[in-house]
């Protein structure tokens, strides 16, 4: 492999409780009560498809609510141990290295940039950037073409069902971050990496 394309949420950084007790506060406040185990099956894709694929009401509303009350859970958030020394490596070896979220360019800001993580990519795809998020294929594809990369020779490191079929449709390898302590229930990955160093053997 020659490009590494990057999730953020579950992959670079641990950011689900920072989101989903943030959505779980939001909901309490207006007298719904939602398991956090049920929001934390949307982590991964757009804030919006996930206010919707939970039925909620008043999407707009909880939306509006729901970014700003992220702050309060900030300090849950911690990039995964290993990440850094891996992506400095790759960067280092030669690698195309991208990111393709589903995040905001406000929250790639507040959580990519200010952790100094934006310095190991050379292109970034946020969420307006493409039509549609995952598990449509745009993301990956227009990070490929910023790249200039093949689809042979590009793999989409992930760790959501949403990934892995942005990944299929997208036609690249799929590689699962194993290293944030979760095991896949509902997809296989094409690879596994258990620690982030694990990738430089795709190189």
């Amino acid at each position: 492999m020659k490009n590494f394309i990057f999730d953020i949420d579950g992959t670079l950084l641990d950011t689900e409780a920072m989101y989903m007790k943030s959505l779980q506060a939001v909901l309490h406040d207006r007298g719904i009560e939602r398991e956090y185990d049920v929001l934390a099956k949307t982590f991964g894709i757009p804030s919006r498809d996930a206010v919707i694929r939970l039925k909620l009401p008043d999407v707009d509303g909880i939306l509006a609510e729901w970014g700003p009350r992220t702050q309060a859970y900030r300090q849950t958030v911690a990039i995964y141990a290993g990440v850094e020394q891996a992506l400095a490596d790759l960067k280092a070896a030669g690698a195309g290295l991208a990111i393709m979220t589903s995040k905001q360019q406000y929250e790639y800001d507040r959580d990519v940039v200010s952790t100094g993580l934006d310095a190991y990519f050379s292109q970034a795809i946020v969420a307006e950037d493409i039509a549609h998020g995952k598990p449509e294929p745009d993301g990956i594809l227009l990070a490929m073409k910023r790249l200039g990369a093949k689809p042979a020779d590009t793999v989409y490191v992930g760790d959501t069902i949403y990934d892995a079929e942005a990944s299929a449709a997208a036609h690249v390898t799929f590689g699962f971050a194993a290293w944030n302590g979760r095991t896949p229930t509902d997809f296989q990955a094409d690879v596994s990496f258990i620690t982030p160093a694990a990738m430089l053997d795709l190189l």
